[in-house]
């Protein structure tokens, strides 16, 4: 196999932004933040959703707004009289 073909693999963090929750792993990403974690030091990717705060893993459920979204749409581009 050759030897300069393959991507490095770095120790990650990756960071629920909601929760804070951090979740170890290996990765070929990178970031420009670091932590040390246990005398090791990751690269911190933070994530908007991830398992600890789903919806579908949490059973969590929540409201969208979507009242008034058809009534906009037709003010919008709805026939004009």
């Amino acid at each position: 196999m050759k030897s300069e073909i393959h991507p490095k693999l770095n120790r990650v963090c990756f960071e629920d932004v909601s929760t804070k929750k951090q979740f170890l792993t290996w990765s070929t990403m990178s970031s420009d933040r670091t932590t040390t974690i246990d005398g090791e030091e990751y690269f911190v990717v933070p994530r908007d959703i991830t398992m600890d705060s789903h919806p579908a893993y949490t059973g969590e459920k929540r409201f969208v707004d979507t009242a008034g979204r058809v009534e906009k749409f037709q003010k919008k581009f709805g026939r004009r009289k």
